[in-house]
């Protein structure tokens, strides 16, 4: 059953936040504008109301003129609204979910696979080996397997592409269904928008929100990328 049916924002079920460590900035110049969270937010639930869902409406509305699945869209607009209820001080945009998830994955659909409603792309999205051959860093099994299929090293799996250890600080069970799930893209990008608001940050601001999107991966160019497809999804959704 498709959890955004009804008219509730979806509660958090999430593992304890690890503490933190601090970020390195590279030096090289970066865009200091903002990307204003909220710009174009999804729309929020009312109490008791019944019918139609407003954030599948959101959706659905927007999905066409961005180049977003409405089934991604939903997950981007539900993390943030989970989050400003949760961790308010963040002020967390869906497009800045939007911008990482189109980089990691192109919002589950890499590689030929199919966002599914139920959030699940139709063939498991699970990344190159972390073996340290050129241009990848080694990182060893850290969890037997279970997430990427792999028992010698890790591999980055789902459409937000975790890797198994920091998947596991950061489960998030954002549909519901008991379980959290790298692979679905609920429990995925409000995993994601957790781990960006760590440490306090407020990503209103253009100091915290570089260090946010810096610590998924410390690149310039994967900044900057994600910086404008983020302000491109917010000015094509208004």
């Amino acid at each position: 059953m498709l959890a955004l049916a009804g008219s509730g924002v979806w509660l958090l079920r999430a593992a304890s936040e690890p503490e933190q460590s601090p970020i390195e900035i590279p030096a090289a110049s970066v865009p200091t504008a903002d990307v204003t969270p909220g710009a174009v937010a999804p729309p929020q639930p009312q109490a008791g109301a019944v019918g139609e869902d407003p954030l599948r409406t959101w959706a659905n509305r927007v999905a066409g003129r961005i180049d977003i699945p409405a089934r991604a869209l939903m997950a981007y607009g539900n993390a943030e609204l989970v989050l400003r209820r949760t961790e308010p001080a963040c002020r967390l945009s869906w497009a800045t979910l939007a911008g990482i998830g189109r980089v990691e994955s192109n919002h589950g659909r890499f590689a030929g696979a199919v966002l599914r409603d139920d959030g699940r792309p139709s063939k498991p999205i699970i990344g190159v080996p972390l073996d340290g051959s050129a241009g990848v860093k080694a990182i060893r099994d850290t969890d037997h397997g279970q997430f990427d299929g792999d028992p010698a090293v890790d591999r980055a799996v789902g459409p937000m592409q975790f890797i198994p250890s920091t998947w596991r600080r950061w489960t998030s069970d954002a549909n519901l269904d008991g379980v959290g799930d790298p692979q679905q893209i609920d429990d995925a990008a409000l995993a994601a928008g957790r781990y960006l608001c760590a440490g306090g940050r407020d990503l209103a601001t253009p100091k915290d929100w570089w260090a946010a999107v810096f610590s998924y991966n410390n690149s310039v160019p994967y900044g900057q990328k994600v910086f404008g497809l983020a302000d491109d999804y917010a000015r094509g959704a208004g």
